[in-house]
């Protein structure tokens, strides 16, 4: 039913029925000056104030459940979310015992130039590595570990020494 075929059914309710209440002294003394302000008659007040209450209501209402509706299928997707994370976490073999190695390239096994397309951070010495620049992916035996460095904190690759013969 839209809200003016509500509105339309409450106007023609309102011949129908005739409703008595008691009210505090108060409240009868403001609904009579601002019946006296409007110049209708106190009935008309109260009616328009309780169509307006009602009006309120149903909007609020409506509000509150789409607002509640969104909560709810909020709280469904993070429950769906940690249960999945859970079960992943679950499936994984336990890892050895996790502590911070004294040397950061402890179990490294190589290290590929990358491109960066975003800032990062050396890994090793803190300094920053723009966007656009070359980097390095050290490539650890643990493939959870990652490490991006700059070209200078990788240690220099030795080359052997070419002996002098004298001939």
């Amino acid at each position: 039913m839209a809200e003016g075929d509500d509105k339309k059914d409450r106007r023609e309710a309102r011949k129908e029925r005739v409703l008595h209440t008691r009210v505090p002294a108060v409240l009868e003394q403001e609904l009579k000056r601002v019946a006296n302000a409007w110049r209708v008659p106190v009935s008309n007040v109260v009616r328009a104030l309780l169509e307006d209450a009602l009006d309120t209501l149903d909007v609020v209402g409506a509000k509150a459940e789409d607002e509640l509706r969104g909560v709810a299928e909020k709280l469904a997707s993070e429950r769906h979310r940690i249960r999945q994370k859970s079960s992943e976490q679950l499936s994984e073999p336990p890892a050895p015992e996790e502590r911070a190695p004294d040397d950061p390239l402890e179990g490294a096994v190589g290290a590929t130039p990358i491109t960066l397309v975003h800032d990062a951070v050396c890994g090793l010495t803190g300094k920053p590595l723009p966007a656009g620049s070359q980097a390095f992916m050290v490539l650890f035996d643990d493939p959870r570990r990652k490490l991006i460095t700059g070209r200078d904190a990788l240690p220099r690759a030795s080359t052997p020494k070419q002996e002098k013969t004298d001939d």
